[in-house]
């Protein structure tokens, strides 16, 4: 019997917010200091290491994005719990797609003096996404990193040559196609910087939207 998921919970929305995370943690890489700010366990080591050189204001460096990843989980909670899941004209999780395009637009135009600014509100940005959207086609998913889908995914691929679990490969599927589609997002951000530079980020917000859109077909069907 073929399982029916809240359209936020599909694939393609997956696929689409993983293209727009990739695309994110490259910008930030490249035109923004070599900060990966969409996930913080790069920031968080490369802190450790300037606070045991004494790098004070290096450390600082990594460890504001690190400071406003944990506030945008605190809103995203805040938000969900005001919001409602059901109530209002959109689903909750379509308040804070749009937000995060806010913010993301608002940084592409925040001049390089302002770097470890946009690195903030980038990584702001992706814990609202990732906290906002944790599960696809029913497997505990992240959009805006890769290790534990990568881990997630093996699991599944050793679950299926061992005993041929076809659900198995499903999930095993989910979890490597968003791996491939983050990478997809990273090597066109890269490509896209030599021309755009700093906004380059105002791409990223077109997966976005797309997915914002495919959530009014989960709206018109409550209706």
């Amino acid at each position: 019997m073929k399982k029916r998921y809240q359209t936020s919970e599909t694939l393609p929305v997956g696929l689409l917010l993983a293209l727009a995370g990739g695309f994110l943690d490259a910008y930030s890489y490249l035109n923004r200091g070599q900060v990966f700010a969409t996930a913080e366990t790069g920031n968080l080591v490369l802190l450790g290491i300037n606070f045991s050189m004494g790098n004070w204001s290096q450390a600082l460096h990594y460890l504001l994005p690190v400071l406003a990843y944990t506030a945008g989980v605190l809103v995203t909670e805040l938000l969900r719990r005001r919001l409602g899941e059901e109530g209002g004209w959109l689903h909750w999780r379509q308040y804070l797609l749009l937000m995060e395009c806010v913010v993301i637009g608002a940084v592409a135009f925040l001049p390089h003096s302002l770097d470890p600014l946009a690195n903030i509100m980038i990584s702001f940005a992706s814990a609202v996404q990732v906290d906002s959207f944790r599960k696809f086609n029913g497997c505990g998913c992240a959009t805006t990193m890769c290790t534990g889908n990568l881990r997630s995914g093996t699991e599944h691929l050793f679950f299926w040559l061992s005993h041929r679990e076809h659900d198995a490969l499903a999930k095993m599927g989910v979890y490597y196609g968003l791996i491939l589609t983050f990478v997809v997002g990273a090597v066109a951000s890269g490509l896209l910087s030599r021309w755009l530079y700093s906004q380059t980020a105002l791409i990223a917000i077109l997966p976005l939207l797309i997915a914002f859109i495919l959530m009014f077909r989960e709206r018109a069907q409550d209706k």
